[in-house]
């Protein structure tokens, strides 16, 4: 891949990023692009919910940042990087273009991905084993409609802890960890998805849809979950010899943010000393 020089960049064989809900308030946009900024790869995954279809359709929200997201993608495909995108239920449109390709973009139902030591893992959005989804759609969305609004007052208390100069934190990824049913639900679906990699005789999985990054060893196969770009900013990557990590972007640049204000405090000390 080429890039502009003078940017140190964070070298992968593979991404998954999924969830990043395009066309909302919630899409943490600046976070995302910083992180693409960042990087170069192999092959990228969009796993999901990358436009979310059901918030434009009450009502179109599309600022620049969010093309800004597109075109990198679409700069990527363009110096090398395979893209695949693995449409989830929010961007269930895309579906019925399954083996198209737009400007790179390939689009694909469900895959297999081959690590660079030789594993197999199913990579799909993961809606299909959620029951809610499959079973009750009105519940679904009447669902969306409260994680929406919750999602407004994570922006609210976001932007007066970036006045105070804090960084980014996220109130409903702590709700969810904190509440029994939720932490019921993410243990089933992670059960499912990990049984589907088994059906599919693969080592593993890889998902979004539940904005939970985590990596589990279930029975015989691995499931991995990227996480999310509306709650805690975090991307799954593959490093060249197969090892697997979750990178949470919103907590790196706290604490890269920590450390700056570190390194002025410590500079800024000589010169009080001198004044005194």
């Amino acid at each position: 891949m080429h890039f502009e020089p003078g940017f140190p960049r964070l070298v992968f064989r593979t991404v998954w990023i999924s969830d990043v809900h395009l066309g909302t308030p919630g899409c943490k946009a600046e976070l995302l692009l910083d992180f693409l900024k960042s990087i170069e790869c192999d092959t990228l995954y969009l796993v999901g919910d990358i436009v979310d279809g059901w918030q434009l359709k009450k009502g179109w929200y599309w600022p620049s940042r969010h093309n800004d997201i597109v075109r990198c993608w679409l700069k990527m495909a363009k110096h090398g990087t395979r893209v695949i995108y693995v449409p989830g239920n929010h961007d269930e449109l895309f579906r019925d273009y399954a083996g198209l390709n737009f400007g790179g973009i390939e689009v694909v139902p469900q895959c297999i991905h081959v690590t660079a030591d030789g594993r197999s893992l199913l990579v799909l959005h993961g809606d299909e084993f959620d029951g809610v989804v499959l079973c009750a759609r009105w519940l679904a969305v009447l669902g969306d409609q409260a994680y929406t609004l919750l999602l407004k007052l994570n922006g609210v208390l976001n932007r007066v802890r970036r006045a105070l100069g804090k960084p980014y934190w996220s109130l409903s990824a702590l709700l969810k960890k904190r509440v029994k049913n939720a932490v019921e639900f993410i243990s089933n679906f992670e059960q499912a998805v990990a049984h589907a990699a088994y059906e599919h005789g693969a080592d593993g999985v890889v998902c979004g849809h539940i904005h939970t990054a985590e990596v589990r060893q279930i029975g015989t196969a691995t499931y991995y979950n990227d996480g999310d770009w509306v709650e805690s900013c975090t991307a799954l990557v593959e490093h060249f010899d197969g090892r697997m990590e979750i990178i949470d972007w919103a907590e790196r640049k706290r604490l890269e943010a920590e450390r700056s204000q570190r390194r002025q405090r410590v500079s800024a000390m000589p010169a009080k000393a001198a004044l005194a």
